[in-house]
């Protein structure tokens, strides 16, 4: 296949790259700028240019049987100030890469970045009332230390379970937001050309060419930032919220996956095994050198942020045949030391 990628120099995207030339297909890389740092240099093409502009998408989708949309602006972000830039990158320019592809009646596969974001809080069990919905958590008891949603019909404490696919959206921060709309976009154009996509919700990505020292990076990246500069990673509120960790080329591989079997529908794309924000910071700062310098918790929390959110990666090994193969203790003894990228002026729509 002749394969866009979006976002083709970013953390993510340059991943992909690499991963669908080394199964014999041919990449179109598209991006807002060169970054040789970054990796993805296995594009047989590349176009420099931005989403949201309807020319350069209508020359990068000319030839193409398949796409990967990996282009967006990522994180929390800093507050809600940035929820301009989040909806021009993320949902204008999907809307612009759909327009282009509706132009030229295209068909094929498309596997669009989405995130574990769109589900919110995860998903959570009261010994009373079955199966509930975690309310956002209160700033008064984040300020008080109590960081676990209580069952909102009674109070009493929840177990978090594993999210599915089919867990009802509810995003929490303006990136959330942005993350549910692009599924929704992808979905109409969907129905109305036939192209199947696979809203692919990636869970906390982590693996060399991250960006450092960034206030929009991921946790792992910033743990990671401040052990190089000899700092304890800041761990906020108890360090017991679970996540699932996956390595950055388990992702591109699901990329690549659901394009050859031109998947169509939402995939969690996660370990099986989840792990506390705290156990990460330990094992990065236990592979970091020589290991004496500690995570710190803080408490306090991130406004937007959630307590648990861990997936449940039955349906993309059922259906597409994906599973993660990068273990935990493994890819986080690799992420020590493995390359960054540089500090940027400004976030990135890749």
């Amino acid at each position: 296949m002749r394969v866009l990628v979006t976002g083709s120099d970013g953390f993510i995207g340059s991943h992909v790259v690499d991963a669908l030339a080394g199964e014999g297909h041919e990449v179109v890389g598209f991006d807002r700028a060169h970054r040789l740092e970054t990796g993805g240099d296995l594009a047989a093409q590349r176009i420099v240019g931005d989403v949201r502009d309807l020319d350069a998408m209508r020359v990068a989708v000319s030839s193409v049987d398949a796409v990967s949309h990996q282009a967006a602006m990522v994180g929390l972000g800093v507050d809600l100030a940035d929820a301009p830039a989040f909806v021009a990158h993320n949902d204008l320019g999907t809307a612009v890469l759909l327009r282009a592809l509706h132009d030229r009646s295209f068909a094929g596969p498309i596997a669009l970045a989405s995130s574990m974001v769109v589900y919110g809080e995860g998903r959570y069990r009261c010994a009373r009332h079955g199966l509930v919905r975690a309310s956002p958590r209160r700033p008064e008891d984040l300020d008080a230390g109590r960081y676990e949603p209580p069952c909102p019909s009674c109070g009493s404490a929840l177990v978090p379970e594993a999210v599915t696919e089919d867990a009802p959206l509810d995003p929490r921060n303006v990136y959330a937001a942005t993350k549910v709309h692009q599924e929704h976009l992808c979905a109409v154009y969907a129905r109305e050309r036939g192209s199947p996509v696979a809203a692919l919700r990636y869970h906390n990505v982590y693996g060399p060419r991250m960006p450092r020292d960034t206030p929009y990076a991921g946790v792992a990246s910033l743990f990671r930032s401040a052990l190089e500069r000899g700092e304890s990673p800041i761990v906020l509120e108890d360090g017991r919220q679970r996540r699932n960790f996956v390595h950055v080329c388990d992702v591109a591989r699901a990329n690549v996956v659901a394009l050859e079997a031109a998947a169509d529908g939402a995939f969690n794309v996660a370990s099986a095994d989840p792990h506390s924000v705290g156990e990460m910071a330990d094992a990065l700062a236990d592979a970091f050198e020589d290991g004496t310098i500690r995570p710190r918790v803080v408490g306090g929390a991130r406004l937007g942020d959630v307590r648990h959110v861990f997936a449940s990666p039955e349906r993309a090994s059922r259906e597409i045949g994906f599973r993660a193969r990068i273990g935990f203790a493994e890819g986080m003894a690799s992420f020590a030391t493995d390359p960054l990228r540089g500090p940027i002026a400004t976030n990135p729509a890749s």
